[in-house]
């Protein structure tokens, strides 16, 4: 498989909208729900009728799903920083192995994948298979291209680090010892706002079967992303200007 580009990787996230949008286009000619498509088979198997209460416990499942992308990736954007998360480049300067990338090399990337799942419980039954197989395609293209340019940078502590954890479905033990590194809960869930918001949207329409109530929170949850974003690329630049100052400064105490 062909990693990805350099414009791929650089607008991912409108990539990977365009793969939930594409997904979701599927309703103009497969107009089945795959949560409803689920619900009637386990309805039949038990030799019954659905019912309402059926098909919340079945988009309550999806939820879950999305609820544990959530927490895998605020998981590992505590530990990996915000500002890596939105970069539009690929970072190689430093190997995280705490948290959990002692247990899958790509945890970000794995809560996406459990993110089309949940959210796939929403769409059509075409919808959801394209949305898996479009994130899953699309995120190992990322995974390869990310790679290559660490190992380049890494080098052989990079390479034993791939040998020890698994590159995308994580380990049930962790492979590594804890390096000590401390996660940053609140630069986690204000890198990963949006996602937490989508799966409040669909606990929402479990709870509710409103669909106006889903689109609404789910319109909220790119407005929390825009905000998120924001704020974490003014710290960034508050940082780079601090990080210049104090270069300038020492250059001026040498002089001196």
């Amino acid at each position: 498989m062909l990693a990805a580009s350099d414009f791929e990787f650089k607008h991912r996230f409108w990539i990977f909208g365009a793969i939930f949008g594409v997904a979701f286009f599927c309703y103009n000619f497969d107009h089945q729900p795959v949560a409803v498509a689920v619900t009637d088979w386990l309805a039949r198997t038990a030799g019954r009728t659905p019912t309402t209460n059926d098909y919340r416990l079945t988009l309550a499942v999806g939820a879950l799903f999305t609820i544990a992308a959530a927490l895998i990736r605020t998981w590992g954007t505590s530990y990996l920083n915000s500002e890596v998360m939105i970069a539009q480049r690929v970072q190689t300067a430093h190997l995280v192995a705490d948290g959990p990338y002692r247990y899958v090399r790509n945890p970000l990337y794995f809560g996406n994948i459990l993110w089309a799942v949940g959210l796939g419980f929403m769409a059509s039954r075409v919808g959801f298979f394209l949305l898996v197989a479009g994130m899953i395609v699309y995120c190992y293209r990322l995974i390869l291209r990310e790679e290559a340019g660490i190992a380049a940078q890494q080098g052989e502590s990079y390479r034993a680090y791939c040998a020890a954890v698994p590159r995308l479905l994580p380990a049930l033990r962790p492979k590594l010892p804890p390096a000590g590194g401390a996660p940053n809960w609140a630069d986690g869930l204000m890198g990963e706002a949006f996602v937490w918001v989508m799966a409040a949207a669909e606990v929402a329409f479990a709870i509710t079967l409103n669909q106006i109530v889903f689109f609404v929170m789910l319109v909220a949850s790119f407005a929390f992303y825009g905000i998120c974003v924001a704020v974490i690329s003014r710290r960034k630049k508050r940082k780079e200007a601090a990080a210049q100052g104090n270069a300038a400064e020492r250059s001026e105490t040498r002089q001196s």
